[in-house]
């Protein structure tokens, strides 16, 4: 079996969010009169980058949030709701990468598990400057497909004029490391597996959140169940666009 040479996890900070969008359940999503005045709690979303080495190339998967994330996102007003200071300047990004010793040009790939706000938001910084942009076909028609500078959590300016090369399904993309179509989230949203030679197989799904789903009844694409108070019928939560409502 093929396997990855070298793994690291960039811990990039964290931006912050309303703990009701993140759980999505009774008791949050809905509050009762009783706690109808408790205040609304802030939790941390985080976010980060992997960095991995193969014999046949290095990777970048996903570029975290951008360090303009307070002007950039402005035109969604997603920069009032997810907020990206939770973050130190060793955090951000491109630090994170100077202190592998690592820049653009000595990378081969950059594949972007989708191209959410907070995954995509330093993709521009390697156009053109070597690595290869890889992106799932169906995310690619998607996010470039809509009308208007922004679709829920897309936003063209973080990656409107870059050249994607496209995978579809899932796909073994170097040794030891295979992208697997994951949609649902958005409609190209991938995961990762990478099999390593000491650790084993790690999977990074990157964005997945379970829903509770009720009792002999199965989850339909791009929406999700939610398990209800006693006494309450089954709600159903709609995604806003195909791009999902929000970034996870």
């Amino acid at each position: 079996m093929a396997v990855a040479t070298k793994l690291h996890v960039l811990d990039c900070g964290a931006m912050s969010c309303d703990l009701t969008w993140l759980l999505l359940k009774p008791g949050r999503s809905i509050r009762s009169r009783a706690d109808r005045d408790r205040p609304v709690e802030w939790y941390p979303c985080t976010t980060h980058a992997v960095l991995v080495e193969t014999p046949e190339g290095t990777m970048l998967w996903d570029t975290s949030c951008p360090r303009d994330w307070e002007t950039r996102w402005v035109p969604t007003g997603l920069h009032e709701f997810f907020p990206y200071d939770q973050v130190s300047e060793e955090e951000y990004l491109d630090s994170r990468l100077r202190q592998l010793g690592v820049d653009a040009a000595q990378l081969d790939y950059v594949v972007l598990s989708h191209l959410h706000f907070d995954h995509a938001g330093n993709v521009a910084a390697f156009g053109g400057a070597g690595p290869r942009l890889v992106v799932n076909d169906k995310e690619k028609e998607w996010a470039f497909g809509y009308s208007g500078a922004f679709n829920g959590a897309h936003l063209k300016s973080d990656y409107e004029g870059l050249d994607f090369e496209t995978v579809s399904g899932d796909t073994e993309f170097l040794p030891g490391v295979t992208l697997i179509e994951a949609p649902g989230h958005t409609p190209g949203t991938m995961a990762m597996k990478v099999d390593l030679p000491e650790t084993g197989t790690m999977i990074f799904t990157l964005t997945l959140c379970t829903w509770g789903i009720p009792t002999g009844r199965r989850p339909r694409r791009r929406r999700s169940s939610t398990t209800c108070p006693p006494g309450m019928p089954p709600l159903r939560n709609s995604a806003a666009s195909p791009s999902g409502p929000t970034p996870r």
